[in-house]
């Protein structure tokens, strides 16, 4: 092809972030709804947070908080998990905040809440009349063990929060010393892992609805969800009826954790006898695999790796930064890390060049960093970086228009502490 009638690139068009357009009723708390909507605000959709009036989302009195007590106080759990949200403050059991919250069903997309099993059945607002005000409505309810007919079990009705579901789901049993305790993930997993699959639930179901025109109840247990990602262990499980713990051979599967000067590093994957042979090599112990032919070995057993192994290639690493050690192994095959602290994280030039910090403002007059959404459109236009809301800060802004209620009535509930 002559050089003339080669195409040339053209600069994309920068596309629209997918869920523009798209409403979303947020009435959710803490951390699993919180942060699915998060996901679904940092994607381009209105949320509209549904909370209470004078208190709020509950995370809004959890520390720890930016600010002091004579300049004002904003906690940095909802800084983190609530950016790009309106607020609006409705008490549901008046019958005028009731009617407004159901017009604003009627005007939405999505309505998001984990209050429980049969919180808003309890208030007359189940799936049924949910349904009926807006047929359309994608209706997502995180609960613990789900809450969904035909899909109830014996636990549907016990409250949850992230410890007891990490423990209930297996994470607990597999994770800590070896023969030691069960040990929980040191951070609220058992509610963002479940916030993620409610938000890819509800993409689902606005598709189905885009195929349909039909709106549906998405039963999302967060159970279910964490249950889902042992599935490496339950598949070793049903293949060979072995139970996985916290034994020393067991922690030899995901790899080799040992000491640096400045921390620790870990070797994952595969350990080939010829990496092995050249990791003795750079240790300067060649010696060792004409010794004993398991230092050339992946799966030797446990004691031999914990009392010979580690302490051998210790010898080396523990006088070397963890950032050489590792780099050093890695030019050697090995896939390396170095384990860091949220210090660490907070100022990765790997996150840095990912775009993995997100800054806000605090509503106190300065700035909040958190964390992005790790998801990478790269034809669209970039997430919003707008300030979390204040309690009730858009009252009037979607109360008076899309709540169908009259500045008067706004006043009058304002008036009573329903709004």
């Amino acid at each position: 092809m002559p050089d003339s009638e080669i195409p040339t690139a053209k600069p994309a068009a920068t596309l629209p972030l997918p869920l523009n357009g798209v409403r979303v009723l947020d009435a959710t708390h803490i951390v699993a709804g919180p942060f699915c909507s998060l996901i679904l605000a940092d994607m381009g959709a209105e949320v509209i947070k549904i909370e209470r009036p004078r208190t709020g989302d509950l995370a809004r009195g959890r520390g720890p908080f930016i600010g002091d007590a004579e300049t004002g106080q904003v906690s940095s759990r909802f800084l983190g998990v609530n950016r790009n949200k309106k607020s609006v403050t409705l008490d549901l059991r008046n019958p005028v905040c009731k009617t407004a919250f159901e017009n604003l069903v009627a005007n939405s997309d999505v309505l998001l809440d984990n209050w429980g099993p049969g919180a808003f059945r309890r208030l007359g607002l189940g799936y049924d009349r949910l349904g009926e005000i807006n047929p359309r409505l994608i209706y997502a309810e995180i609960t613990g063990y789900g809450d969904s007919d035909g899909a109830r079990g014996p636990y549907s009705n016990w409250p949850a929060n992230n410890l007891a579901i990490q423990a209930m789901s297996g994470w607990m049993e597999i994770t800590g010393e070896p023969d030691g305790r069960p040990q929980a993930v040191g951070d609220n997993m058992g509610d963002s892992v479940p916030g993620v699959w409610a938000a890819l639930s509800i993409v689902l179901a606005l598709e189905t609805r885009r195929q349909t025109g039909q709106g549906q109840h998405v039963d999302v247990a967060m159970y279910d969800c964490m249950a889902s990602h042992v599935i490496s262990n339950m598949n070793a499980y049903q293949a060979t009826g072995q139970i996985p713990g916290r034994t020393r051979q067991g922690s030899l599967g995901p790899g080799l954790v040992f000491r640096a000067a400045d921390g620790y590093v870990i070797m994952a994957g595969v350990r080939s006898p010829q990496r092995l042979a050249a990791l003795w090599d750079l240790v300067e112990r060649s010696d060792l695999p004409t010794q004993d032919e398991r230092y050339l070995q992946q799966f030797p057993d446990a004691d031999f790796v914990f009392d010979q192994v580690i302490p051998a290639i210790e010898s080396w690493s523990s006088v070397r930064p963890k950032w050489e050690v590792a780099g050093k192994l890695t030019e050697i095959g090995f896939s390396m890390g170095v384990t860091q602290s949220v210090a660490d994280l907070a100022g990765c030039p790997q996150l840095e060049a990912r775009g993995m910090y997100t800054d806000t403002e605090d509503t106190l007059g300065g700035t909040f960093r958190s964390l992005a959404t790790p998801i990478r459109l790269t034809g669209c236009e970039s997430a919003p970086a707008g300030a979390p809301p204040t309690l009730g800060e858009h009252n009037a802004e979607i109360l008076c228009t899309l709540g169908g209620l009259t500045p008067e009535q706004l006043s009058e509930l304002a008036a009573e502490g329903a709004v």
